[in-house]
């Protein structure tokens, strides 16, 4: 009984705290974007980020809260199969955002003379092409989903797991060895590329760190360039990213090999699914020091449209 009200209660604060904390970063970034004085590609970028770590939580964490509360099943046929299909395809546009998060990053930061400087963005615009491949991509590596999920409310007896309200359906073998080896490969390339990105940032930062240990002015020691902040701030993303990402690869493998009880393990596989998607904001409103200087400003710009208002 105490580990189900820890669980309810688990997924019931996940969800409500990403979802919230992805808002404010997204609409943060939106202003920034909107408003700036130049449109960095890189709050696009966040912003997109945010938008599918959304969509993941109001697709996963809503949908155990809801069950774990005992809640009414709601879903047919219909909307399970659109739930885990979006749920999934979002899971891989975020491993794609955030691989790709890290390379345009390190681009930026990287020198003058680097070959890799001439691949940096223009404009926020040239970017928009890659989130479009990234959705593709994804929902055509999911299309099995829609002939495999169902909901709970109908009566077939073909069941494999339970996810909340729905059910994933026995597949085919031939359709196991096509789809595993393209999500396989996905998340190689895509993670082949964070890590080298992020290797090279990690260079780059060292780099600037030395240099700034030779200079003699001690003001100067603390003053880190915005583009290095940024980088800082995308490293410990990436770092949140790889911890979820490898721990549910581990619990996968566990529950493919274990002989146990699984509940408890699949549980704690779900509350890992979520994590990247609510702890994501935090790091970015943490080390960008976002909500602050957000709420500050548009506070102002606020009181300075309403004064006049007030004055008649």
């Amino acid at each position: 009984m105490l580990l189900k009200f820890i669980k309810q209660i688990g997924f019931l604060f996940m969800t409500m705290f990403g979802t919230v904390g992805n808002i404010s970063v997204s609409v943060n970034y939106m202003f920034s974007w909107c408003g700036g004085p130049e449109q960095k590609p890189i709050h696009l970028i966040l912003i997109h980020l945010a938008f599918t770590n959304i969509i993941i939580l109001l697709a996963k964490g809503l949908q155990k809260t809801m069950a774990d509360f005992g809640l009414r099943n709601f879903l047919d046929d219909i909307g399970c199969k659109i739930l885990i299909y979006l749920q999934r395809v979002a899971r891989g546009v975020s491993i794609c955002t955030s691989s790709f998060l890290t390379v345009v990053q390190a681009i930026i930061i990287s020198p003058r003379a680097s070959g890799w400087r001439r691949l940096r963005p223009q404009s926020a615009w040239h970017i928009l092409p890659f989130f479009s491949f990234f959705w593709i991509l994804n929902a055509l590596i999911a299309m099995n989903l829609i002939h495999s999920v169902t909901s709970t409310s109908l009566n077939i007896s073909q069941f494999k797991s339970e996810d909340g309200y729905c059910y994933f359906m026995q597949e085919s073998q031939k359709t196991k060895w096509i789809i595993l080896p393209l999500m396989v490969l996905r998340d190689a390339v895509f993670q082949g590329a964070m890590g080298g990105a992020s290797g090279y940032m990690v260079l780059l930062l060292h780099k600037h760190h030395q240099h700034v240990l030779h200079l003699q002015n001690s003001k100067l020691l603390y003053r880190t360039p915005p583009e290095l902040r940024a980088a800082q701030s995308v490293l410990l993303l990436m770092i949140c990213f790889v911890f979820f990402y490898w721990a549910d690869c581990a619990f996968s493998l566990l529950l493919s090999l274990s002989l146990m009880d699984k509940s408890l393990m699949l549980n704690c596989q779900d509350f890992i699914i979520i994590g990247y998607a609510t702890f994501s904001p935090v790091v970015l409103i943490h080390r960008d020091r976002l909500l602050p200087e957000w709420w500050n400003a548009h506070w102002e710009k606020l009181r300075k449209c309403l004064s006049p208002l007030s004055v008649q």
